[in-house]
């Protein structure tokens, strides 16, 4: 018998827009995807993955690799047996169908990152709708990496907010962003200067708007680490949020302890 089921927010873009025109292939991130998702197994969880368009996420590329798993081939492997076969991440429903279904069978929601979600998911109507659930019910909320900056879906105007940021209009992003549920919360994201790093080695171009600026223009109390790529994990109030891929394992404990605590007081 399990305690609970999570659900797993995923997404489905696999390029993304660079300013001045291009784009670069994105995906998710394989260690924060399956590292948390194979923790809230081992702790007894449920895991429902679900995307915008239901098909399985696409990992990027880059970090398919030993070096995000602490350079552990094992580790490695076997998340990528994990992703490949496990029924949890090839059961794919869409976002809508969970809605559907019902949200309130869900004890907690979580996010992996990678660039993808800054494509899709901050900017779907449907994740807003799940987001807002798990804020109203004060249900745990866990994003890593990029993958916070999906909380920003929870706007009445997501995609107007995204398109004013693409624009460098700020005003407009301040004034579309007022009203947001997770205003005055703390969080963090992949910082501005770890951003670089990957603009330069990974997606040789730089990105249309900035992860922190765009919390932060929407009330969102961003703060991250002085040292790049190194763990960090905020939490407030249900909201768990990581920096980077190498928060994985900490968001991962955080995000069980949070939803531990849920259930004994529910």
């Amino acid at each position: 018998m399990t305690k609970a089921t999570i659900l797993i927010l995923g997404s489905n873009a696999t390029q993304i827009t660079l300013r001045g025109g291009g784009s670069a292939s994105i995906g998710q991130y394989l260690n924060e995807t399956t590292v948390p998702a194979m923790a809230l197994i081992d702790a007894g969880y449920d895991v429902v993955l679900a995307t915008p368009d239901g098909t399985k996420p696409h990992i990027d590329a880059v970090s398919d690799d030993a070096s995000h798993f602490g350079g552990d081939r094992s580790a490695y492997d076997h998340a990528r047996r994990f992703f490949a076969d496990d029924a949890t991440m090839n059961d794919v429903q869409t976002l809508r169908a969970v809605i559907e279904g019902g949200l309130d069978r869900f004890a907690g929601v979580f996010v992996p990152g990678g660039h993808a979600p800054v494509v899709d998911l901050m900017q779907d109507t449907d994740a807003g709708t799940i987001l807002r659930h798990f804020h109203q019910v004060g249900k745990p909320t866990a994003l890593l990496c990029h993958g916070p900056v999906a909380v920003l879906a929870a706007l009445p105007e997501a995609a107007a907010y995204r398109a004013a940021l693409v624009a460098g209009d700020t005003a407009g992003a301040t004034a579309l962003g007022r009203g947001w549920v997770y205003a005055g919360y703390r969080m963090t994201v992949f910082s501005a200067s770890e951003e670089r790093v990957a603009e330069e080695h990974l997606l040789k171009g730089t990105l249309e708007f900035d992860m922190p600026a765009a919390l932060r223009l929407a009330g969102g109390e961003v703060s991250v680490s002085d040292t790049d790529f190194a763990p960090n994990v905020v939490v407030d109030r249900e909201l768990i949020t990581g920096q980077n891929p190498a928060s994985d394992h900490q968001l991962a404990a955080a995000l069980i302890d949070a939803l531990d605590r849920s259930l004994a007081t529910a």
